[in-house]
């Protein structure tokens, strides 16, 4: 199963992100879709699973959950908006880590994109970070990758371009 992960999109989707998310079989937001219409387009390109977000208003939230906790072909994977990281996680997350043990954990919130090890609790973390034009990242991000027989492989960090508005050829 191939996996499109993106996050922070703060009400911004554009062509390009749904042209890599295109070829996946499901699409994972993890926060801060920013409006309802992002979600409906997702949701009218393949099935999406995600979470709300810090600045995602009553209509997403009464839409999404805050956490996701879920089997994907034998990979347990656990979803929430802020999480923070091997070492420094949100105390919410790090309780709900521990509880449920997952072997990936997704978040977003930081706008860095971020791959990483986390030995202690024997998970794989994921943050895609951030798509959207609003924040303090310098580079647009998503990542794909593939689940089968609950491993991960072939995993893309795609850079969509830097996060303010594009420039038209020929101008500054």
């Amino acid at each position: 199963m191939r996996i499109g992960l993106l996050s922070d999109t703060h009400g911004y989707l554009d062509d390009q992100i749904l042209h890599y998310l295109g070829e996946c079989d499901e699409i994972w937001h993890a926060g801060d879709f920013g409006t309802p219409q992002v979600l409906d387009r997702l949701r009218a390109l393949r099935p999406v699973r995600g979470v709300y977000g810090n600045v995602d208003g009553a209509e997403l939230r009464a839409d999404l959950p805050r956490d996701l906790d879920w089997d994907c072909l034998g990979l347990r994977v656990f979803m929430t908006h802020i999480g923070g990281y091997p070492g420094n996680y949100d105390p919410r997350a790090r309780k709900n880590l521990q509880r449920l043990r997952p072997a990936l954990f997704i978040c977003g919130h930081s706008h860095i994109l971020k791959v990483t090890r986390d030995p202690a609790l024997g998970l794989l973390h994921m943050n895609p970070g951030a798509c959207g034009r609003q924040g303090w990242h310098l580079m647009r991000t998503i990542l794909r990758f593939t689940v089968e027989d609950a491993k991960i492989s072939a995993v893309e960090a795609i850079e969509l371009g830097p996060r303010g508005r594009p420039t038209l050829p020929g101008t500054l």
